[in-house]
Parts: C-alpha cells; sequence; structure tokens
C-alpha cells in the first residue's frame, strides 16, 4: 500500500502548491494564508483542508494547534527579491517573512518537517552579489537541512509541461538531516513533448462579458490595437509599452495584471479588444477547471490571486519528486 504524506502550507495563496502535491497524493492538512480575499478562495476550493486566516508572523506551532507533517511548502512574498522590485531583500519587512518559516519549523522541534518546498523570484539567488542567497542558504542549513546552491534550480513552466505560459520560477527543496543521507534532490528538467496550444486555454474567437472590453475611447485601447498584427497572438502593456507574444506563447501572468490595463495580456478578435479573462488566466496556471472563484471575491482580486500563484503542474512535477525521496529516507 502507498504512503499518504501528509502537507503544510505557509503563504498558500489560492493553492497552487497544495492542487498540485494534492494531484500527486500528497495532501495539505493546514494551510495559513494572511489574504482575506485569497482565503475565501482557498476555502471554496479546499473544504477539507484546515485553513488558518491569519498572519504568519502570529503562528505558533503550539496556540495554532499545527499538525507535524511530512513536507512544509511555501510560496513567500517575492516583491523584495524580485530583479523588477525594489530588491531591499531581508531588508524589507515582505522580504524578512522568510524567517517566519524558519520559526515554525524550529518550533516543531524534534517532528519537524522531512521536506520544506519554497518559491520565489529567480533574482533571489544572485541579488547583492549572492548575499541573500547565502543568508537564507545558512538559516535553512542552520533548522537542521541539507541545502546547497543545487538545491535551488529555475524551472520554467512552458518548458516542462503542456502550459503555453512563460513561467519561469525559483524552486528550492531542502530535505532533513534527520532523515536523509544527503541533500540530493532531481528537479524536473526535460521538456514536455506537447505542442503549446494557447487555444486550448483561450477562446480566440468567442465572445465574453462586456466588462473584458476595453471601448474604444480607452486610452489604451488605441495603443494597443494599432499593435495588433495577428488574432491568433497574446498582447501585453507593460510600462506604456506593447508587447506582442508569438503565437501559441502566454507572457508570464503577474501578480500586479489585475490593476488597470497594464500586464494583462489582450486578445483581438470580430467582438473587440479584450483582456483575457480570470478563468482563461487559471487555466494558464494548470488549475482545473472545477476551481471557482466565489462571487464575494472582486474581479480585480481574482487576476492578483492567480498572478500570485504557483503552476499547478510544476507543483505536481516537484511533488513527484518529494514522493520519491520520501520514499528512500533512512529514519
Amino acid at each position: 500500500m502507498t504512503a499518504e504524506y501528509k502537507c503544510g502550507a505557509l503563504f498558500a495563496g489560492i493553492g497552487g502548491f497544495c492542487q498540485g502535491f494534492g494531484e500527486e497524493g500528497l495532501k495539505t492538512v493546514w494551510a495559513v494564508e494572511n489574504d482575506p480575499h485569497a482565503a475565501v478562495t482557498y476555502a471554496n476550493n479546499f473544504p477539507d483542508v484546515r485553513l488558518i486566516n491569519k498572519d504568519v508572523r502570529t503562528i505558533t506551532v503550539e496556540d495554532d494547534r499545527l499538525e507535524p507533517v511530512d513536507v512544509l511548502h511555501a510560496g513567500f512574498p517575492c516583491q523584495s527579491f524580485s530583479q523588477a522590485g525594489g530588491r531591499r531583500g531581508f531588508e524589507d519587512e515582505r522580504g524578512m517573512l522568510f524567517f517566519e518559516i524558519i520559526r515554525i519549523i524550529r518550533e516543531f522541534g524534534d517532528r519537524k518537517p522531512a521536506v520544506i518546498v519554497l518559491e520565489n523570484a529567480p533574482f533571489l539567488k544572485y541579488g547583492e552579489g549572492g548575499a541573500w542567497f547565502l543568508r537564507l542558504q545558512q538559516e535553512i542549513q542552520k533548522a537542521g537541512y541539507w541545502f546547497r546552491p543545487e538545491s535551488a534550480q529555475e524551472v520554467d513552466a512552458s518548458h516542462v509541461t503542456a502550459l503555453p505560459q512563460q513561467r519561469v520560477r525559483l524552486f528550492m527543496v531542502a530535505l532533513s538531516m534527520d532523515h536523509f543521507l544527503s541533500g540530493r534532490f532531481t528537479f524536473p528538467t526535460a521538456k514536455h513533448p506537447a505542442p503549446k496550444r494557447l487555444a486550448d486555454y483561450i477562446d480566440f474567437d468567442g465572445s465574453v462579458g462586456p466588462e473584458y472590453y476595453l471601448p474604444q475611447d480607452n486610452r489604451y485601447f488605441k495603443m494597443i490595437s494599432s499593435a495588433v498584427n495577428s488574432r491568433n497572438c497574446l498582447y501585453q502593456l507593460r510600462k506604456y509599452e506593447v508587447r506582442a507574444k508569438e503565437e501559441g506563447v502566454c507572457p508570464t501572468l503577474t501578480a500586479n495584471m489585475g490593476g488597470g490595463g497594464h500586464n494583462v495580456p489582450f486578445i483581438m478578435n470580430g467582438h473587440g479588444l479584450r483582456k483575457l479573462t480570470e478563468y482563461e488566466c487559471l487555466g494558464l496556471q494548470g488549475f482545473p477547471p472545477a476551481f471557482t472563484f466565489p462571487e464575494s471575491v472582486p474581479r480585480h482580486r481574482r487576476y492578483t490571486q492567480v498572478g500570485n500563484s504557483v503552476a499547478v503542474p510544476v507543483a505536481r512535477l516537484l511533488a513527484a519528486g518529494v514522493r520519491e525521496k520520501l520514499g528512500s529516507r533512512s529514519a
């Protein structure tokens, strides 16, 4: 009989890690998410998971009765470590939230998770001449885990999965010294053989609700529509520059695509110029059709939640590697 492994989630968002790990048979038993809108979406789709809607800085293993788990996964805030952001690293309050992960792990004592899986911006590995990553590495090692530069790898969703979204993220896997003889972990690297079919995710010919279309007198309408030369491509407004992607390719879906016209990909067809719906974006992140947003969650929040999420098929590939490691642990 296959062993059942349990996961805990910090910075759970809407559950990209939880969905992917769950599809691989690693069940999330508790999740922590501070944002109330993301928590509503999470609870709507993971009713069997114990959701704790609190600031991670107020969480303790004892007071919140956190059940020991085999795996802890966390996509901790990346704004401080993004190449496009302020690059303040651990000097930023959001960057310092990483240390809450370490604190909670330590609170488990000798029942700490066997595996930690983290996700963040690729620039975390290089910022401040590598000082950010060195600090992170030292903290993870002091907590009792095998972790070195090879334990962190950039993974592109469009390369290793069938998703057509170009999405490169840094994934980090740390293995407990109590359970493993080394920190060796195999990250997904093989190119997915399936052709990229953007039309499987986006209705290029049909119409959607009027709220998704830009009126012709909108200041962005002329900018974007003048750049359109194909009705099978996506167009994205980034800092007052319209970027056209080649056919079959979706640009990285970002957390700030919910604000105004910027960053949300657009398509043009006989019905007008429209942005992708939040459900099309969900699909491009690999969420299943059954995943839904509650009516109470504002539309701009839905886009933010999608952009903040881990791509589900990438999480599932990582989960497969984690399951294999858990089956081989020495204690």
